[in-house]
C-alpha cells in the first residue's frame, strides 16, 4: 500500500535516485543533479515559508515525489512531480494523490496561484496536469520570481482563488 508522507531527511538518497532515473534514463533528458540544487537541500529549499515537499512510500521505498516551492505574492511553483513507471496510472493512483496532498496544502496555506514549467517529452504528465485543471500558457505569462530551468519548454498554471 502506497503512503504520501512530508519528506524526512532518511529518504533524500532514494529521491534523488528516483528522480535522475527518470528524468535521464527513461527520458534522456539533457539534466544533471548539479542542475537542481534543491534536491542536495530539500528542507531548506522546499520546506520553508508556504512551502513543502512529499513523498509516495511502498513501505519504505520512495516511489513518488512532489514539490512546492513558494515563490512569494502567494504564488508557488510545482516541482519535482516524479512517479516510478511501475506505479503510474490512474488506476494506481499515486500521481493523483501527491497532487491531491500539494493542492489541500496550497490551499490551507493560501496559495492563489501555482505554476510549472516541464518538457515536451513528459506527454503523459502534461495530459494529467491539463485534466486536474492546470492550464498551459506562453513563458511570458510567467512571474518574474519563476525559476526556470534550461529544460522547461512547456508551462501551466493553476488558480486556487
Amino acid at each position: 500500500m502506497v503512503t504520501i508522507q512530508i519528506y524526512l531527511p532518511n529518504y533524500q538518497e532514494q529521491i534523488i535516485n528516483l528522480i535522475l532515473d527518470i528524468q535521464q534514463n527513461e527520458f534522456n533528458v539533457p539534466i544533471r543533479l548539479e542542475e537542481q540544487p534543491g534536491l542536495l537541500k530539500i528542507h531548506d529549499f522546499y520546506q520553508n515559508r508556504r512551502g513543502n515537499f512529499w513523498i509516495a512510500l511502498d513501505y519504505d521505498t520512495v516511489v513518488g515525489t512532489v514539490a512546492l516551492l513558494d515563490i512569494g505574492n502567494h504564488q508557488a511553483t510545482l516541482q519535482k512531480f516524479f512517479v516510478c513507471k511501475n506505479y503510474r496510472g490512474k488506476h494506481i493512483g499515486v500521481g493523483q494523490q501527491l497532487l491531491d496532498t500539494l493542492l489541500a496544502w496550497a490551499m490551507h496555506q493560501s496559495i492563489k496561484e501555482i505554476y510549472l514549467g516541464t518538457t515536451e517529452v513528459y506527454r503523459a504528465a502534461h495530459r494529467f496536469y491539463e485534466k486536474n485543471g492546470f492550464i498551459e500558457i506562453k513563458s511570458v505569462e510567467l512571474p518574474n520570481n519563476f525559476p526556470l530551468l534550461k529544460v522547461d519548454t512547456k508551462f501551466y498554471k493553476y488558480v486556487l482563488y
